[in-house]
């Protein structure tokens, strides 16, 4: 079955048409809009591309998900949740956050037409970015997008040693505490496994983001503030 190419026309293709290999794909085109950016997500589906290559649309079989129930919080990662030295923030610098994002040695898929439609995402209250702050350098984070009860993982990034996972945690704490459901990670990968994220089939996936896509997380939730401390004593709520 082709996959889909993409108009003017603010639609999707079912998300069952997308392709077994490579897992996933399911259309090309479009635009980078927040209309389109917002339906993507509502649909269960994602840009994901190489700078200078057309925009590509996915919605893989199986999806990872981290439900609260079934976080893992390691020996080890206990130890340096409870000793980090870090301030924690929420939506303090969303542009640094995600530039940062680009920053890999491996290169990116984050190119400038990302970094632009997210920032007006991030502008409209729907993105969203984690801080880890060292004083005032910023030393790790994440970014992502909310859709109801429901939050999409898009990229972090470290600058010291666990920086990604500092603002990861802090943050799951502050999601789940205000109500938030379930953390999409889309894709399974040894990082998130980790954290006790698992694969559902994707049809599982639609059915719960249907259900959580229409409810809302209080807006104090979503203001700028910060999470975290740098306090030896302070561990994140769930813990």
């Amino acid at each position: 079955m082709p996959f889909y190419q993409l108009d003017e026309e603010l639609l999707f293709p079912p998300v069952e048409h997308a392709l077994t290999d490579p897992d996933g794909l399911l259309a090309t085109g479009g635009d980078l809009s927040p209309s389109r950016l917002l339906l993507a997500y509502r649909e269960g589906i994602f840009p994901w591309y190489s700078p200078g290559e057309p925009i590509l649309w996915w919605s893989p079989d199986p999806r990872a998900v981290l439900y609260p129930a079934e976080l893992h919080v390691s020996r080890s990662l206990h130890k340096i949740l409870k000793k980090h030295p870090y301030r924690v923030t929420l939506n303090h610098a969303f542009e640094q956050v995600i530039r940062a994002c680009t920053e890999r040695d491996e290169g990116t898929w984050i190119g400038e037409d990302i970094v632009a439609a997210y920032i007006r995402l991030h502008q409209a209250g729907r993105a969203h970015s984690v801080e880890v702050w060292d004083d005032d350098a910023l030393v790790g984070g994440l970014y992502g997008l909310n859709t109801g009860l429901l939050f999409c993982g898009e990229s972090m990034f470290n600058r010291v040693s666990n920086g990604s996972k500092i603002a990861f945690m802090t943050f799951f704490a502050h999601f789940t505490g205000h109500g938030g459901r379930m953390f999409d990670c889309q894709i399974l990968n040894h990082y998130t496994e980790s954290f006790g994220a698992r694969e559902i089939p994707r049809q599982a996936f639609i059915r719960q983001l249907y259900q959580l896509r229409d409810n809302h997380l209080p807006q104090s939730c979503w203001q700028p503030q910060t999470l975290a401390r740098p306090v030896p004593s302070q561990l994140p709520p769930f813990l």
